[in-house]
């Protein structure tokens, strides 16, 4: 698993960025990435075009 590190603030671009922290919360919600703190986490390589659609939705 790669890890990824989130931004501080959300850009408010749309759709959302991937290094978003709201992104990699609902990834980690939904099961396709870890948490290791508070802006560290653990992301799955293949992540279903799906799900990651819906996560970076306004």
């Amino acid at each position: 698993m790669p890890s990824m590190t989130a931004k501080k603030k959300c850009c408010k671009d749309k759709p959302r960025c991937k290094k978003c922290p709201v992104v990699l919360k609902r990834l980690a919600d939904a099961g396709c990435a870890q948490r290791l703190d508070r802006i560290h986490y653990e992301v799955d390589k293949k992540i279903k075009k799906k799900v990651l659609k819906e996560a970076r939705s306004r």
